[in-house]
């Protein structure tokens, strides 16, 4: 394992930020599942939880098994997650004009952070997959870099001609610059805590009913600290924390914010991204 015990405060501060605040954004399913047509009563609310928790426990239970490949989809998820989660203030993800900006927007975080910090991502993939495929993997992202400048440029001459992404393609070079100058960990939570999950949880909040605004609040807020529960058992499981090192205890830190992250994102990614997303673009067409 490498030595991890070098992550600055700053960074450890990324990995509470991430846990504490961006958790919370994904507590509104439950009121977007209703917003989409899941029937309301006490079976139907418990059958989605049940569904909602086995696939997250399938995606936390299949990168056990198979690391690497669970870390690649989870990065290809990122993408289309991320990327759509941006532009869709502006164009569906899924029209003729969107896929520059998708791209470009898709490729922060997993293009742009581990190619301008490789040296400190490779350490933090290792945590999650291991040394040799943390060097692969990074080389392998390196390999994307040209083709996602090149979809950059053709962002900024798309902006010429399409006024409407001029702002959007601002938000994204600034990040793209946070990404060069802070540690990744530290760009990473301010992109996903400050930009990702504040304009989430804006977006859906604005299409909750006044009437089911206190339920959805109220269940944010019991999804959130059970969530934090959950990651505390982990934590005292995989680390004796009386007596374990910063270099333990970290890789454990690590493992629980992004295979947390991962596990929870494939059933949000479903309801928010193509169902809810899905029924959205059906209304703007009707």
């Amino acid at each position: 394992m490498p030595d991890l015990a070098l992550l600055s405060n700053a960074s450890l501060i990324a990995i509470a930020a991430i846990l504490i605040i961006g958790v919370p954004h994904g507590g509104l399913d439950g009121a977007v599942a209703r917003r989409v047509g899941w029937p309301s009563g006490t079976l139907p609310w418990m059958l989605f939880h049940i569904l909602y928790l086995l696939l997250a426990a399938s995606v936390a239970g299949l990168w056990w098994l198979y690391p690497l490949p669970s870390l690649i989809f989870f990065l290809v998820i990122s993408a289309l997650h991320f990327g759509s989660s941006d532009i869709r203030h502006i164009s569906p993800p899924s029209s003729k004009d969107a896929w520059v900006p998708l791209i470009a927007h898709g490729g922060l975080v997993v293009i742009a952070i581990p190619v301008l910090q490789s040296s400190s991502v490779e350490p933090l993939f290792a945590a999650l997959v291991g040394t040799e495929s943390s060097l692969w993997l990074v080389k392998q992202i390196n390999q994307l870099r040209l083709p996602w400048a090149a979809c950059l440029f053709a962002y900024v001459i798309y902006s010429i001609y399409q006024p409407r992404w001029r702002k959007s393609l601002l938000s994204l070079s600034v990040l793209i610059a946070l990404a060069y100058l802070l540690p990744p960990l530290v760009s990473f939570a301010l992109y996903f805590c400050l930009w990702h999950s504040r304009s989430h949880m804006q977006r859906i909040w604005r299409n909750i009913a006044q009437a089911d605004r206190r339920r959805s609040a109220n269940e944010t807020l019991i999804y959130s600290l059970l969530a934090y529960a959950a990651a505390g058992v982990y934590f005292v499981l995989q680390t004796d924390t009386a007596s374990a090192s910063v270099t333990a205890i970290t890789p454990a830190l690590l493992q629980l914010t992004f295979i947390g992250l991962a596990a929870l994102t494939v059933p949000h990614m479903v309801l928010v991204d193509f169902i809810h997303g899905q029924q959205q673009e059906d209304q703007q067409h009707d």
